[in-house]
């Protein structure tokens, strides 16, 4: 049986593995936002750009500051998606500690 100093090494060991396994789940994840119809951004949770489309008639009819302004917008949701979910991944494996689950 093992002591506590050992039962407190194995679940601090169990822990980084879930959190390992967790963070490559979100680095694979694709997180897209859109920005007034105009552009679509779509990024993984590795924060790498995958994709970024530009509606036709936008970019005929609107100014580069308007598509410039729609995909500083989309990037910028899609990147906060990113970091919440990160947020709850943490939080729900140190139960809101900060630290370790126990």
């Amino acid at each position: 049986m093992p002591n506590p100093m050992q039962k407190m090494l194995m679940q601090a060991q169990k822990l980084q593995r879930e959190m390992l396994k967790a963070q490559e789940e979100l680095a694979a994840k694709e997180f897209t936002s859109s920005a007034g119809g105009i552009v679509n951004v779509t990024i993984k949770g590795s924060r790498e750009i995958t994709s970024i489309k530009i509606d036709e008639e936008a970019l005929k009819e609107a100014g580069s500051e308007i598509i410039e302004e729609s995909l500083i917008s989309a990037i910028n949701t899609a990147l906060r998606e990113i970091q919440e979910a990160n947020d709850q991944i943490e939080e729900k494996l140190t139960h809101g500690n900060g630290g370790l689950p126990f």
